[in-house]
């Protein structure tokens, strides 16, 4: 067995053990469905609606359903714990519409690029070894739990309270962080439209303000969806404010800014315009 199935081996119940941490946490105080604990029985659902499509995807030796699953996992899951709590507020509802207007966007736009670029790289040695690539589903799992923890607390609890001030701050942060992703993400695309463009990097729009401003409109509507949880946080269930701390450290120090900064750099390292770019670029944050 190669090293790096060795270590999936090892990942994949750890990863498990960790969303059965967050899922008991996330249960206090949670209204109950079929006699167990809403946010549990919610945590259980995304990884197991994962684990459901990667049997397909390994069958078919295929990758093109893993960012539409994901985004698939947080509407349904959205959905159904809203229909599934025997108390709906306003609070719920807001939320709710939030997560799907974000996960809709992103999820179709994600599946429609790589529906274009026919495959995604990052899975060519991972999808042949049956550890490495359940390994990912579960780790996906684990992603839809943390970032949608907040949201799914308040959606769950048996403690109510009236939408005020921390939500109407809350929402004008999702729409800012919202409207930097749609953006980024539209002006990226129509970038790399157009034949002109071939092997430069962009540099135009939101992208001469930040090197990743989509990444910082990822963060910060998850920032907008905590900021409207917080009213009705108590006990253990503040463990749901590891929503945008975890989006937070994935993408500025694991799996995006790293691995497209090194990516960059590869490319385009060296060239006078390009280094020009990343000193007058801030890597996240936009500069005024």
């Amino acid at each position: 067995m190669k090293d790096a199935e060795k270590k999936a081996l090892v990942a994949i119940p750890l990863v498990i053990l960790i969303g059965v941490g967050v899922a008991l946490a996330g249960s206090q105080g949670s209204a109950k469905a079929f006699g167990l604990p809403l946010f549990g029985l919610g945590v259980a659902y995304a990884f197991v609606l994962n684990w459901v499509v990667f049997i397909f995807a390994y069958i078919k030796q295929t990758e093109s359903f893993f960012d539409l699953t994901g985004s698939l996992t947080y509407i349904s899951l959205t959905i159904l714990a809203v229909l599934l709590s025997p108390v709906r507020d306003a609070r719920s509802w807001l939320l709710m519409a939030l997560v799907l207007i974000w996960a809709g966007r992103l999820g179709s736009f994600l599946f429609l690029r790589i529906r274009k670029a026919g495959k995604d790289d990052r899975f060519d040695e991972i999808k042949p070894s049956f550890v490495r690539f359940l390994n990912v589903w579960t780790i996906q799992g684990l992603w839809v739990t943390f970032t949608l923890s907040a949201a799914l607390v308040v959606i769950t609890t048996a403690t109510r309270k009236p939408l005020g001030i921390f939500a109407f701050v809350g929402f004008l942060v999702w729409v800012i962080g919202f409207a930097f992703e749609a953006v980024a993400d539209a002006q990226k695309s129509r970038f790399k439209a157009d034949p002109a463009n071939k092997g430069k990097f962009i540099n135009v729009g939101l992208w001469s303000r930040s090197r990743h401003p989509n990444y910082f409109g990822e963060i910060t509507l998850w920032l907008g969806v905590a900021i409207i949880a917080l009213p009705v946080l108590s006990g253990w269930q503040w463990v749901a404010m590891i929503s945008p701390v975890f989006v937070f450290l994935l993408l500025t120090r694991v799996s995006g800014v790293p691995m497209l900064e090194k990516k960059a750099d590869d490319k385009w390292g060296g060239q006078e315009d390009y280094e020009e770019y990343k000193k007058n670029t801030p890597v996240l944050f936009p500069k005024l």
